[in-house]
């Protein structure tokens, strides 16, 4: 026996199922709301870029720091490594053990210590020791490196300490 459809209005007789929608149709649309969700994030986050494009500001700075006729050649010290070191250097003397003093006495230059975010923060002890990882002052590296991580809090810091040619010394996180 043959099984009889109703016959249903602006329906096609026998009634079709409906088309499943292909992989790469959903693929295609899952891509689409992924890209625009980062498009969204980028936006709302201003586009990711620190740096703002006004530069009127840093131009009067610039020109109240230097001397009329030099060019703008001389500008006043803002905090820069060198006082970055001696900050390092004045905590150490005031809370460092006396190997930690010793040892920092060849420090010549730190960056990165003013900026945390305490997502990935990373400082550098520039000294003048030489021989690298492997020298003779290996250990004094990593009392460069205990002194500085009682110095500065991070929750996801990492200080390197490096020799006179640029070659590790120690690291440590802090």
């Amino acid at each position: 026996m043959s099984q009889q459809y109703p016959q249903q209005p602006n329906q096609p007789y026998p009634p079709q199922q409906p088309k499943k929608r292909s992989a790469g149709k959903i693929a295609g649309l899952g891509c689409a709301g992924i890209i625009g969700l980062f498009v969204i994030v980028a936006v709302a986050t201003g586009g990711g870029s620190s740096e703002s494009t006004d530069t009127s500001n840093k131009d009067k700075a610039i020109a109240a720091d230097s001397k009329p006729g030099d060019g703008g050649k001389s500008r006043a010290k803002p905090a820069d490594e060198k006082s970055q070191a001696e900050q390092f250097l004045r905590c150490v003397a005031k809370n460092g053990t006396d190997t930690e003093k010793a040892a920092v006495e060849h420090v010549t230059k730190v960056t990165g210590a003013d900026k945390r975010n305490d997502i990935l923060d990373s400082a550098e002890v520039f000294t003048d020791y030489t021989g690298g990882i492997m020298g003779p002052h290996q250990g004094e590296g990593k009392l460069i490196a205990s002194a500085f991580t009682s110095c500065y809090e991070s929750e996801n810091g990492l200080v390197t300490v490096y020799d006179k040619d640029g070659e590790l010394l120690a690291n440590a996180n802090y």
